[in-house]
């Protein structure tokens, strides 16, 4: 069975390593959702994943709602992409863009109050994060039939962008309860047109959204990203088995480099599942490499690559503290601890200033 350390090969990718970096939203962009320079600091000092996946990147003002966040919709935005992304590359390191469409959990302050949108008209729980602190969400407004083309005219876009801005690839973020996970999961989804009710027409956003990215930067630099096992600011399924079994098989058909998956454990340090993990339906329904995340270990990841369960293992909260992660699983080194109170704050404390192996030798 291959080691966290072995090489892989993911689509268009050779990863030398199967540590990759889970994406991050950190906060670190300007208000208007600008790269800022000190991103290139923070990523090129993670150049040593197998793959970086960058932070949840915007892919229109719609789908943003994070105060922070980075978009990838202007030329202004790919313009400061590009420092970033070369800094990636010229520390060794390869890195996909995360495209983001937050759909009914983007609150109306960003939008010039304007309702967001969603697979239907229902309100998520709890609270947005916005520039005047923690507002209660408001009730989306479902997405028109003739809304579609344009959605997915934004990804390609986006895409479009992305690969403008020097990124190997683009992963679509799928998961955490944002918009297609609002498409693809019935709790939420209550549609009766062709993108609602059965599985087939529930994952059709998915399919018709990957096929378009796809169509942009290649298959083999197209990923995807799922959350399955339980509920996720207020998405759940009725049947997560079948609905995710179905919607790994059509991104079998399609060919992506690979498919990521956030499934936290019984005893999850950021979220508890309500179902059991849905990664062995997957793994016998896609044929590509897949990827597993959520509170692994370098022994854990090991054995679930060993077990056969995965390809490659993503690790989050481990990478924000610890910007040499796979030499420290390698030597068996102590680990930083990360700092939640510095997430999602702006500026270079609990961002780039977590040391690494060779600050403490020196």
């Amino acid at each position: 069975m291959p080691s966290l350390f072995d090489p892989i090969r993911l689509g268009a990718i050779e990863a030398p390593n199967r540590i990759l970096m889970a994406p991050l939203t950190r906060g670190r962009a300007t208000s208007e959702h600008v790269p800022a320079p000190i991103m290139a600091e923070y990523y090129a000092q993670r150049a040593g994943a197998g793959l970086i996946l960058s932070e949840a990147t915007g892919i229109t003002q719609e789908g943003l709602g994070w105060p922070y966040a980075p978009g990838l919709w202007s030329d202004r935005q790919v313009d400061a992409w590009r420092p970033v992304v070369k800094a990636v590359h010229d520390a060794g390191g390869r890195i996909f863009a995360q495209l983001w469409h937050m759909g009914r959990v983007v609150h109306p302050d960003f939008l010039g109050g304007a309702k967001p949108v969603s697979s239907s008209a229902t309100t998520a729980p709890d609270a947005a994060h916005t520039y005047k602190g923690k507002q209660p969400y408001a009730e989306a407004r479902a997405l028109e039939l003739d809304e579609i083309p344009r959605l997915l005219a934004d990804y390609e876009r986006a895409a479009g962008n992305a690969r403008a801005a020097g990124f190997d690839g683009v992963q679509i973020h799928a998961a955490n309860g944002y918009l297609i996970d609002q498409f693809l999961r019935d709790g939420v989804n209550h549609r009766t047109d062709r993108y609602g009710g059965s599985i087939e027409n529930r994952v059709r956003l998915l399919d018709e959204v990957t096929r378009a990215v796809a169509g942009v930067v290649g298959k083999d630099r197209t990923a995807v990203r799922l959350s399955p096992n339980g509920a996720i600011q207020g998405v759940d399924d009725s049947d997560p088995d079948a609905l995710f079994g179905a919607a790994a098989a059509k991104l079998s058909e399609i060919g992506i480099a690979f498919l990521e998956m956030r499934e936290p454990g019984p005893d999850g340090t950021f979220g508890k599942p309500n179902h059991p993990p849905v990664a062995p339906v997957v793994k016998r329904a896609f044929a590509g490499p897949l990827v597993l995340n959520s509170d692994y270990d370098g022994a854990s990841a090991q054995a679930v690559l060993d077990e056969g369960k995965a390809d490659a293992v993503a690790f989050g909260r481990t990478f924000i503290a610890n910007p040499d992660l796979p030499q420290r699983l390698r030597e068996g080194a102590p680990l930083n601890k990360d700092v939640q109170a510095t997430w999602y704050s702006q500026g270079p404390e609990g961002y780039v200033d977590y040391p690494a192996l060779t600050d403490r030798a020196a």
